[in-house]
Formats: structure tokens, sequence, C-alpha cells
């Protein structure tokens, strides 16, 4: 397969336009993505992955095709494991939501950089850093830990993982954040934000997945390019999936301990690769110990298998069904309350009707659960209360205006 200078170039320059692109006019506005625009920014990227694919079709045939296509589906198959590891590192560091999309958008640049540098070494070089694939497994061992033992205590003071409250001790940071700053002062003196934190957290992981994705992209072709434009759209697509996923996160009550059954399983298959490719001198004398390798097929039937079992379990128990109408209250009452003063009646309208409908099923809850799940009930209410009297303030002056 031959690749001209010219192709290399337009392609990167391509990729540098649509990150650019993606900062500028999507990221840079703090703003937290709801469904329908994570949907519609997943599908985007996921349409230009796929029409790529066609444009090595026609260039290069169907052989080169098939390769780039195996390689991009796998790509995204392994990304799947970034995420959840994502999600928890978006929790443990509470970052502000609005804040999210600048965090993913650094960490998957960062990615991209060392997979790219990966790439062009050669997938030979990797097996010679196999005992990291030790540390990551025992980092996450202890992560699905704390996720689980958050799932199980009410305790918020609980929520910081082992290693996070570690960076912590080690390096001088602020105990809030400051807006998207990376450094803030606090006492007079100049310290990291947990911003800076996150980003070295996000990025770190992404790198160290990509010791384990690498190899495999290179198990299904050697095509440099081909395995450079797999990985890029992989990657440039996982930003999108994560608030995709994320935004029904708030429904789904019981998905802590999914998501601990899925960190100790990624730990595990981790530590299996290491053994695989052993060659630490005190574990088996430096020979490759043999044990079942965990294939990317057995991980996706787990991981969806896990989550069909939590969503299930979420989404149709009594308390599955009470959350859901609380939190879509809550999100239709701030909604209202954040337009702007030029909104359209129509709009106002339309979402005053989807709140009164959801508090129409809120006498469908038992007390006990809504004092459990409803955090601040004064809060709540305040919230219903002003988002309702702000749209009857707004169509009072709009029947005076058409007098």
């Amino acid at each position: 397969m031959e690749v001209s200078g010219l192709t290399w170039t337009l392609t990167t320059l391509f990729v540098v336009g649509m990150l650019l692109f993606d900062f500028l006019f999507h990221a840079r506005k703090p703003h937290t993505p709801g469904i329908r625009e994570s949907a519609l920014w997943s599908a985007l990227y996921v349409s230009i992955a796929l029409a790529f694919g066609l444009f090595v079709l026609a260039t290069w045939g169907g052989h080169y095709a098939t390769q780039y296509y195996a390689g991009y589906i796998t790509e995204l198959s392994l990304s799947v494991d970034n995420l959840f590891v994502f999600l928890i590192i978006m929790a443990s560091f509470k970052v502000p939501r609005q804040s999210q999309q600048e965090v993913l958008l650094f960490g998957i640049v960062v990615s991209l950089v060392f997979r790219s540098a990966l790439i062009f070494v050669g997938a030979g070089l990797i097996n010679a850093f196999a005992w990291v694939f030790y540390i990551f497994g025992v980092i996450l061992l202890v992560t699905a830990g704390s996720t689980l033992k958050e799932a199980l205590s009410d305790d918020e003071e609980e929520s910081e993982n082992f290693f996070i409250r570690l960076v912590r001790r080690i390096f001088h940071t602020s105990d809030t954040y400051d807006g998207n700053k990376l450094f803030t002062r606090v006492d007079g003196r100049r310290v990291m934000t947990p911003m800076l934190l996150v980003m070295i957290a996000i990025g770190g992981t992404d790198v160290l997945f990509a010791l384990d994705s690498i190899p495999a992209i290179f198990g299904l072709t050697q095509e440099v390019f081909l395995v450079f434009t797999a990985v890029v759209f992989s990657l440039m697509g996982l930003k999108q999936l994560f608030f995709l996923i994320d935004g029904l996160l708030d429904r789904l009550i019981y998905l802590s301990y999914g998501l601990a059954a899925i960190l100790g399983f990624i730990a595990v298959k981790l530590i299996l690769h290491a053994l695989h490719q052993n060659n630490l001198p005190f574990i088996n004398d430096g020979e490759q110990v043999k044990v079942i390798e965990i294939t990317t097929q057995m991980s996706l039937i787990f991981i969806v298998g896990v989550l069909a079992i939590t969503v299930a379990s979420s989404l149709l128990s009594p308390r599955g069904r009470a959350m859901a109408i609380i939190r879509a209250t809550e999100d239709l009452a701030e909604r209202y309350l954040a337009l702007p003063a030029e909104a359209p009646v129509e709009e106002r309208t339309r979402i005053n009707n989807q709140l009164a409908a959801k508090l129409g099923k809120m006498p469908q809850i038992p007390d006990h659960l809504k004092s459990e799940l409803i955090e601040n009930e004064q809060h709540y209410r305040d919230l219903v209360r002003r988002a309702h009297g702000q749209h009857e303030q707004y169509m009072a002056r709009a029947a005076h205006r058409s007098r």
C-alpha cells in the first residue's frame, strides 16, 4: 500500500482541523451537553470514520478497506475500557459538568500524540514495557474496590479513592475548582487546582490503555497509515460517546456496582496480559507465564452483559423509576430558568408542559423514596416554584402586550 506525502499531509491537516473545530466551537464553550447533542456529535464522528473507509476502498481497494474497518471497530471496542475509567475519574475528582468537555479533549489530544509516536515506533518496542500492565492492573483493582465501597456507603467523604488521596498528599492542590484554571492562589501560595490533576489522570490513563490497543490493531494490519487513521477516528468520537453515556447516568442508580465489576474485570485482563508478556526476572525467571488471554470479544460480552443487567435493574426498579422522575423534574426546571429573555414562547410552553407532566407523576412516588432520593427538599421545591412562577409571569406579560 503506497501512501503519498500529500495524502499524509491532507489527512493530518483534516484531523487537526477537526480538533480545532471541536475546541473552538464546542468544548471551549462551558456547557453540559445533553443526550440529543451528544448523540448528534457521536453520529457525526462515526459517519466521518465510515466515509473515510469508503475513501480507502476507492483509492486502494477492498482488501485495505476491510483492514481499516476491522482496525477502527477494534479500536472503538477497546475504547469502551477507557470510557468507564473516565467515568470513574470524573466522578472521583468531582469535575464540574460544564468543564468536562475541555478535560476530555485535553486527554484525547495527549493520547493522540502518544499513540501516534507508538504507531511509528512500532509494536515490537511495546512488548518491552509489559510490566506497566501490572501497575495499572493494581491501580484499577484499588479503584474498583473504592467504587464498590462508595456504592455501599452514603458517606460522601469516602468518595475519593486511594490514588487521588495519594496525589493530593504529594502535590499542593486547592480543595475546589477555580473555573477552568490550572493554577490558583490559596493563602498567597500558587497551587495546582484539581483541574490540572484530572487532566493528568485522564491523559495518563489513556496513554496506558494505548499500550494495550496499539499492539491489537497491528495484529490486524501492518499498514501504518491505516493504523494511524483507525486510532485517530476512534479517539475523536470518544468524547462525544462519553457524554452520550454520561447523560444517562443520573437514571442508572445501580451503575456504580456495574462499574466496579467492569473495572475489576479490566484489571484482571491487564494483569493476565502482563503475565503473558512477562519479562520481569523475579516472575517465572523472566519467562512468559502461560495464562488465558481475555480477548476483545470476551471483554465486550462481559461489559455489555454487566451493563444490560445494571441498566435493566436501575430502570425497572421502583427506586430507579422514582429517580428518573425526580431528576427529569429538576433538569426541566433548571432548563426553563436558564432560558434567555428572547427565548420564543413555543419553547417556554414546551418545557413548562413537560415539567407539568413530570410533576403529575410525583404522587406515584412513595414518600420514603422521595425523602431518600431528594437530597435537599427545600431547594427542590424552590427550583420548581421559581420555574413555574417565571412561566406565569412571562405569559402574563405576553397577554398584556397582546391587548
